[in-house]
């Protein structure tokens, strides 16, 4: 299965409580931090939910 390199990029100061969560369990915690997650429908949904907060790449 494809990798995922995710980057916060944005703040999550000021953002609603379930987009907070959302950053936090994707494994984000400070701007310009970068996770690898598998490409699945689950992960596609969380970033759906905060793609105004993160940056995507294949991996």
């Amino acid at each position: 299965m494809a990798k995922l390199n995710i980057t916060l990029t944005r703040s999550k100061i000021g953002k609603m409580k379930d987009q907070i969560a959302t950053v936090e369990a994707l494994g984000l915690k400070k701007i310009g931090q970068t996770v690898v997650q598998e490409d699945t429908p689950q992960i596609r949904g969380m970033i759906n939910k905060i793609q105004h907060m993160v940056k995507v790449e294949e991996a």
